[in-house]
This record gives structure tokens, C-alpha cells and sequence, in this order.
């Protein structure tokens, strides 16, 4: 009983907007936010192909081995998201990181990747790989703040012209702590 108790005052103490998994129910309003931020960045929605995965993303990603998370307000609204897409054994790439433009400045796109990253060292990833577009610098400069560096790729999504990727096992020697936040081993 004392467990319930805590875990219902850890909830209720939490701040908003909360980080949650996503389920197929937020498709629609994870679709919105993605489309809109791509707009305000001039770039074009593909909802027939790279898009498509926003259809169903418990298929496109939890059933896959990967995770969909949604940055989620007070009033059930979704401001924030990733995707963590397995592409082959020990490595994911992570799609669809974006945040509402009233939310961005305060910590929230820090406070997604570190989820994602967290989230891809506990699932068993040792690497993780993106693709962007040079227009989105605010989170190419969080990317590069982590440690995730340019690598030369075959394919790119239509919209993006740049690959990066982050090696999971690297450790900061100072203090022996992941960018991710979480321990790593001796």
C-alpha cells in the first residue's frame, strides 16, 4: 500500500508537460505537431513515405523493438516527441524529435533526447543514428552538444542532408557518466 502511495505522490509531484510512451490513440496529434513544425522550418510533410510510420506507431516502431514517447501537457496536448526506430542489431535511429515552438528555450528538447538516450542504452543499443536538415540548427546544436557526430550515409529521407550518430558505450572520463545520464560500466 505504502508503494502505491509513493508511486501516486511521485505522479502527482512530477512537472508538466510529462514524458510518456506513446500509443496509436496519439497518432493524429503526433502527426499535427510533426507537420506543423516542419512547415514553420519550410519543409515538406510526406505523409506517403517518410511520414507513413505516423500511421501506426505501435507497429512502426514499439513492435519493432523500438519506442515512440510524446512530451505531454497538462491539458492532454502533445508538445514534444521521439521515435527510437531499430535499424539493425545494436542500433536505432531517432526519428521524429521535434517540439512544439512555444516550448522550445526552457530544456524540453534536452529533456527529449536525454529520454531517447536513456531509453536506447536501457533497450540494449549501442549506437544511435539520425538524419536532419541543416535548417533545423537549434537541434543540430543540442545533437552536437552530446556528442553526436556527422557520418556519410548512402540514403538520406528526402528533406534531410546530414546523418549523425552517437556511439552509446562512450563514457566521459571525468566523471564516468554517459551524455545520456546514465552509468556507465567499469
Amino acid at each position: 500500500m505504502n508503494s502505491l502511495r509513493s508511486q501516486i505522490s511521485n505522479f502527482k509531484s512530477q512537472s508538466w508537460p510529462r514524458l510518456r510512451p506513446a500509443t496509436n490513440a496519439d497518432c493524429d496529434a503526433v502527426r499535427s505537431l510533426v507537420f506543423a513544425v516542419l512547415v514553420e522550418y519550410g519543409l515538406k510533410p510526406d505523409p506517403g513515405c517518410t511520414d507513413a510510420d505516423l500511421d501506426d506507431i505501435e507497429q512502426s516502431y514499439i513492435e519493432r523493438g523500438g519506442d515512440f514517447c510524446v512530451l505531454q501537457e497538462l491539458d492532454g496536448s502533445i508538445v514534444g516527441s521521439y521515435g527510437l526506430y531499430p535499424t539493425e542489431p545494436g542500433v536505432c535511429e531517432l526519428r521524429k524529435m521535434y517540439l512544439h515552438r512555444d516550448y522550445r528555450g526552457k530544456g524540453l528538447g534536452r529533456r527529449l533526447l536525454q529520454g531517447a538516450l536513456a531509453h536506447a542504452r536501457q533497450s540494449g543499443f549501442r549506437r544511435i543514428t539520425l538524419e536532419t536538415a541543416s535548417v533545423l540548427k537549434e537541434a543540430i546544436r543540442l545533437y552536437e552538444s552530446y556528442g553526436f557526430k556527422p557520418v556519410k550515409t548512402d540514403h538520406l529521407s528526402c528533406r534531410c542532408d546530414q546523418a549523425y550518430a552517437f556511439d552509446l558505450m562512450t563514457c566521459d572520463n571525468d566523471n564516468r557518466e554517459s551524455r545520456s545520464g546514465a552509468a556507465c560500466e567499469e
